[in-house]
């Protein structure tokens, strides 16, 4: 603040000034000195101004801003009327109004508290509620209260319990628990329904849960037509590629009996397996063409795909982590095919997924792997070397590889 103007009023009331503690009797003993803010070239601190009446026993002050000015001055403008009389006319004066507080010497003015910052929005709702709310509110609250009170002693046992824990039995020994009950959990996800107690290869992935007996049998009249292919028709399947598995089990199923008749009905199922793989979405129309029975085609939809709505409808998907499980069935189903022993590297191909993640289906299946050594074929050609699995009890439990890949550097 700069200089003031001292000047004496006689009539108070044209002048906007309110006395806090009552009404002045005698105007003619106050002096009043009007300050202005010094930094004119401020917008907002230029029309700030401090008003202090002085009288014998007692000064006032009153100012236009900060939280004790009065709010009506930026919400109108208030104007004063001087009569000049002797031309009997009258001019208009821009006014403020001033809320005149007594100033008591020795008495410091209360600074305004800080906002305390390290509230959240909660805690100040929380206040409100306290202040002003309703009953039902204030309830609302003190049960809230109470059950993060519970929860934060609940908090403190657990990690307490941990603590103990840990130090019990030690961090590496718990991650290597953790790491080994979420891989079976993602696995079972994905693994066809499996009995660790079997006394027989053959009892560890159930038939039945692969086929059931009444899908089995709706299975006779489109395994009767594959069993009928002729070699030419197997040769040309074996070209087009994408059931390789089910063209080598055609070409060595037995000449009669119910083995040849359960061979070719598992070898159209597995065609339906195989097919299914290479799609991404599937229509009701799935298999129609092949002869494919009305329960086989609800059990494909309903086990390996998911229902997505797309479009305004509702479409059947094949997502990643239902190619897993087509693998891992596709893979049980041809170890019951072929003596608990199944040839990986054509069933990857068919599947149309990498030899690694087929590896890794079959691990988690607890079967044995082996290859095959490297041979010549009948016209002389250098034959591919083959991965097998087989299922020997009791399962293998392989090792979790937890080492993460490098990234290669960017140059």
């Amino acid at each position: 603040m700069s200089t003031g103007t001292k000047k004496k009023k006689t009539n108070l009331d044209e002048d906007g000034i309110r006395f806090s503690n009552g009404s002045v009797k005698n105007a003619e003993k106050l002096d009043f000195t009007m300050y202005k803010n010094a930094d004119e070239s401020n917008q907002r601190k230029k029309s700030r101004r401090i008003l202090v009446a002085e009288a014998d026993r007692l000064s006032y002050v009153g100012n236009n801003f900060g939280a004790e000015s009065l709010k009506c001055n930026s919400l109108c403008k208030y104007y004063v009327g001087v009569l000049d009389k002797q031309t009997m006319q009258m001019e208009l004066h821009s006014a403020q109004l001033f809320n005149m507080q007594p100033l008591i010497p020795g008495e410091a003015t209360e600074a305004a508290k800080p906002q305390d910052t390290t509230q959240t929005y909660r805690d100040k709702v929380d206040s409100l509620i306290e202040a002003f709310g309703t009953n039902k509110q204030k309830r609302a609250l003190t049960s809230r209260r109470l059950n993060q009170v519970g929860s934060d002693t609940l908090h403190q046992a657990v990690a307490k319990a941990a603590n103990t824990v840990i130090d019990q039995k030690g961090l590496e020994a718990l991650q290597q628990e953790v790491a080994d009950t979420e891989s079976q959990a993602d696995l079972a996800l994905h693994l066809p329904p499996f009995s660790t107690d079997a006394d027989k290869p053959e009892n560890v992935y159930l038939f039945a849960d692969i086929l059931s007996p009444v899908e089995f049998e709706a299975l006779n009249q489109a395994g009767s037509k594959m069993a009928a292919l002729t070699p030419e028709e197997l040769q040309k399947m074996k070209d087009e590629g994408g059931r390789l598995s089910v063209v080598k089990h055609l070409e060595n199923m037995s000449s009669v009996g119910e083995d040849r008749e359960k061979t070719a009905q598992c070898a159209f199922y597995l065609s339906l397996l195989l097919q299914l793989a290479r799609q991404r979405s599937i229509t009701r129309k799935f298999g129609q063409e092949e002869g494919c029975p009305r329960i086989i085609q609800s059990k494909l939809l309903k086990t390996f795909t998911v229902e997505t709505f797309n479009n305004g409808r509702v479409q059947n998907m094949l997502s990643a982590s239902m190619r897993a499980k087509l693998a891992a069935y596709c893979l049980a189903l041809l170890l019951h095919m072929g003596h608990m022993t199944a040839d990986l590297t054509l069933l990857h191909r068919d599947l149309g997924i990498t030899e690694a993640r087929m590896t890794e289906v079959a691990k988690s299946m607890g079967l044995t792997l082996a290859k095959s050594g490297r041979g010549k074929a009948d016209d002389a050609e250098l034959r591919d070397e083959h991965k097998y699995a087989s299922l020997v009890l009791p399962l293998v439990k392989y090792e979790q590889f937890t080492e993460r890949r490098k990234r290669k550097k960017m140059h």
